[in-house]
Parts: structure tokens; sequence; C-alpha cells
């Protein structure tokens, strides 16, 4: 039986092979002839306004630590060396009820032994609206208690190619099992 799986995959691959390589054929002409408009192309600008939900615990937890802290002789009062890996929804309200715009998927790392101060990578994925599918990559360090962090927009996807620009966020609510945060986002792109 073990020897079947192996001979079953490698058929069905084959079989698909043609497909696999006509969509990339398909995939890139689409790309060529988006680089030939790109010439001429003016730089677009777009905002977004969004309500990030970090469940860190309970029902519906959305975070989870993918490595904890590391054990050494003096405990860290930071988390420092922690990491935690996300897929938090993003809504218009602060409600999680509200209507969902998104998800926010990636992961942080307490990245400072004097204070809370995350190293965030984070891709904000649409999911409805005309922009279902595409998405923005940030990537910075984020200080939790500053009234407003900055990070910088280091690409994106489908109707964001070639993105840049700048997020801000504003804690709208934290405690030890959730936080809410508040983004304004701001990109340009093509």
């Amino acid at each position: 039986m073990e020897k079947v799986v192996p001979k079953l995959f490698f058929i069905a691959l084959f079989m698909f092979m043609p497909l696999l390589h006509s969509s990339s054929i398909e995939e890139n002409i689409e790309l060529d002839q988006w680089f030939q408009k790109l010439d001429n192309s003016k730089p677009k600008l777009t905002r977004f306004h969004f309500y990030f939900h970090d469940i860190i615990a309970g029902p519906g937890q959305t975070s989870v630590i993918a490595v904890p802290p590391p054990k050494t002789i003096k405990p860290s009062t930071t988390m420092f060396g922690q990491v935690s890996v996300f897929d938090n929804p993003l809504t218009k309200g602060p409600e999680l009820i509200s209507e969902l715009v998104g998800r926010a998927q990636g992961l942080y790392s307490y990245a400072s032994q004097e204070e809370f101060s995350l190293l965030q990578a984070m891709t904000i994925v649409f999911t409805g609206g005309e922009n279902n599918g595409s998405s923005v990559t940030i990537l910075g360090r984020n200080s939790m208690f500053q009234s407003r962090r900055e990070f910088p927009i280091v690409g994106g996807t489908g109707d964001f190619r070639l993105a840049r620009g700048f997020a801000s966020a504003s804690t709208y609510i934290a405690n030890v099992s959730l936080a809410i945060v508040e983004y304004n986002v701001t990109v340009i792109h093509y």
C-alpha cells in the first residue's frame, strides 16, 4: 500500500501538469500586459480605515504563541524572544460583528529587552469588495504603548502591485485576552 500512494501521486501530477503549464503561460501573458501598461500609468492613492481584532485567548482565538520566550536565568518582563502568529479579522467598525473587510495574517515577535515592542510582519488580505483577493504587506516596529504607531508598506499584490506607503495604528482597547487596534492605511500603487 505504501508504494501505491507515491505512484498515484506522480500519475496525478503528470496528468495535471499540462493544466498547470497553461495557467502559468496565461499568467505570464497577463503580467507582461500589466508591465507594458505600467510605462503610461500614473500612481494611484488609496486609503483604508479598519479595525484589527487580535483575540489572544478565549473563544475564537486568532493569535497563538508559536515560540515561547526563551528560558533564561533572569526572566524577561517584556516577553523578549516570544513569537506569535495571527490570522485576525479586519472590520469596518470596532465591534467584531461589524462588516468584515479582510484578514490580517502574519507574525509578531517581542523584540525589545527594555519595553513592550514588537517586530511585526503583517499582510492585509482583502476578502470582499473591489479589492477582493489583493493584499498589502506591512513590516516594522510596533511599540505597543505609544498612542500612535507608524509602519511602512513594503509591497502588495493584485490591485496593489508595487505598493508603497504607510499605515498608522492606535490602540482602541487592550486587555489580557483581546486587542482592538484602529488602522489608517495610505497606499500608493499602480
